[in-house]
């Protein structure tokens, strides 16, 4: 009878041990989906119709990118230059939010795109908070002294500071603008882009981070489970970029990653239901 009694409890345990295992390994189902630049696979990055693309397929938050014009606007664009993607010539700097916003955003991606425009902030945060997240990504802030602020005081009258619904999170490869935005709106969480470099990052990175960042999202190619793990024991979260196939979606959403940034949110959000 003793025999019994222990054996039960052995296949109890283990059954345990496995349920566990099982829910911590990637949790999906909470594991967030971040539309990069929209639902960038199917239409044109950064514009409203590939906004509204990843919000007809649910995704969590949408990322986004800032640059600022000549006249000092917020344009939701990714390059320092309007040429990639627009039919137009220059810097973003160098052209009035008039001028970008006579540009063709849509075409270069597909022609039944003509006539999609390069969106100002003031437009996204009129059309999308109430409806998704936002990740805000702050482009070459080092070319335009004071965008943190201009950001700050974007979302604030709105509302966006005090109110944490809808979510915002702003993020860059620059940490010193990142620092001052943490400075300038400490309750806004922040993330720390990283590049992949064969070195990784390291411990000392991570208490650094830590002291102004909530996130630390990295370059997929440095994710390993121990990276993971080390980033949570630093109590941050782990959003990598950019997913862009099949394979390496249901790859990481096996991981215990707290979001995953790609340009197909449907790879991620049909896993996760």
């Amino acid at each position: 009878m003793e025999t019994i009694v222990i054996a039960a409890a052995v296949i109890i345990l283990a059954v345990i041990y496995f349920i566990k295992k099982i829910s911590h390994r990637g949790q999906a189902k909470s594991m967030l989906t971040i539309a990069h630049r929209g639902a960038s696979g199917y239409a044109p990055e950064n514009t409203l119709a590939s906004f509204d693309k990843a919000m007809d397929m649910k995704a969590d938050f949408i990322e986004i990118d800032l640059q600022l014009s000549k006249d000092g606007k917020l344009m939701v664009i990714h390059d320092d230059s309007v040429e990639r993607t627009t039919n137009g010539k220059g810097n973003v700097r160098d052209l009035t939010r008039r001028e970008l916003q006579a540009l063709d955003a849509g075409s270069w991606f597909d022609p039944v795109f003509a006539g999609e425009r390069i969106p100002t902030f003031d437009e996204v945060l009129d059309r999308y908070p109430q409806k998704c997240g936002l990740l805000i990504e702050l482009k070459s802030p080092a070319l335009y002294p004071g965008i943190e602020q201009k950001v700050y005081d974007a979302l604030a009258g709105r509302g966006l500071i005090e109110n944490r619904e809808p979510k915002i999170i702003v993020q860059s490869f620059d940490t010193n603008s990142m620092k001052l935005f943490h400075d300038i709106a400490p309750t806004v969480p922040i993330g720390v882009l990283v590049k992949f470099t064969p070195k990784g990052i390291s411990n000392a990175q991570l208490e650094e981070f830590k002291k102004y960042a909530n996130y630390v999202n990295p370059n997929k190619r440095l994710v390993t489970k121990k990276l993971i793990s080390r980033i949570h024991a630093h109590d941050m979260k782990i959003i990598p970029y950019t997913i862009r196939d099949r394979r390496s979606a249901n790859a990481f959403l096996q991981l215990d990653l707290d979001g995953i940034t790609t340009d197909f949110p449907d790879y991620i959000k049909p896993a996760k239901a």
